[in-house]
């Protein structure tokens, strides 16, 4: 495998990354946020230096990224550069996000949320995204039935189909109760594991294809309630 700062840097092709900043209480533009964007693995080389306009939204920025025929077919070298960027801004606290994937001729957009600086709780100040599966090295999906069990009629709880404005994510294994549960916007729920699926340089049928399965098998989890109930 090549290596990836190695792509990165002599990248052959160009893509764009923009950063839309809101506060995470009321989700309000944030103006003059600063945004700093390095080579992930290298946080202190910063590369570019960019503020959020009226709007909470940087500038379309060009970075390099490996060639495109790279994720047109499987292979060894890595299709998407990735990048890290730190966002601060006074009266919130700094937040870092690693691992955004840049691919040629592609616009990546990556939304932060600042939270206030007296804002309660624990705060998280940095978030490491997974490299596309596509890519990575991950364990095999869990095998499931494709009949799932149903002790009670009343678990199958809709009448029709519908499409909820947020989903429940479980975060771990549907037998595994210690794990949390986050409710997330169905849109951005399915935006982000499409994101992490496919690869957005593909032709806009096999993308289309690709989306509306991820959609079936989210509407499926929603109708039976099978996470829940397990």
């Amino acid at each position: 495998m090549q290596n990836i700062r190695f792509m990165q840097t002599e990248g052959i092709d160009k893509g764009d990354l923009k950063v839309e900043v809101v506060g995470s209480r009321d989700n309000q533009p944030i103006r003059d946020a600063q945004i700093s964007i390095s080579y992930s693995g290298e946080p202190d080389s910063v590369i570019e230096e960019v503020n959020t306009d009226e709007n909470g939204m940087s500038e379309s920025l060009s970075l390099n990224t490996p060639p495109l025929e790279y994720s047109m077919q499987p292979g060894e070298n890595q299709p998407f550069s990735q990048y890290t960027i730190q966002v601060s801004a006074p009266g919130y606290r700094p937040f870092a996000i690693s691992g955004i994937e840049v691919f040629s001729g592609q616009l990546s957009l990556q939304r932060v949320r600042l939270s206030e600086e007296e804002a309660p709780g624990n705060p998280i100040d940095t978030i490491v995204i997974p490299v596309n599966t596509l890519f990575g090295n991950f364990p095999p999906k869990i095998a499931e039935s494709e009949i799932k069990p149903i002790a009670e009629s009343g678990e199958i709880v809709l009448s029709r189909v519908v499409i909820p404005e947020y989903v429940v994510v479980h975060d771990g294994a549907p037998t595994d109760p210690t794990a949390a549960n986050y409710y997330v916007r169905y849109r951005d729920y399915i935006k982000n594991v499409a994101s992490s699926e496919v690869y957005s340089t593909w032709p806009d049928a096999t993308l289309r294809a690709n989306i509306l399965a991820i959609m079936s098998f989210t509407m499926n989890r929603v109708y039976t309630e099978w996470y829940g109930n397990q």
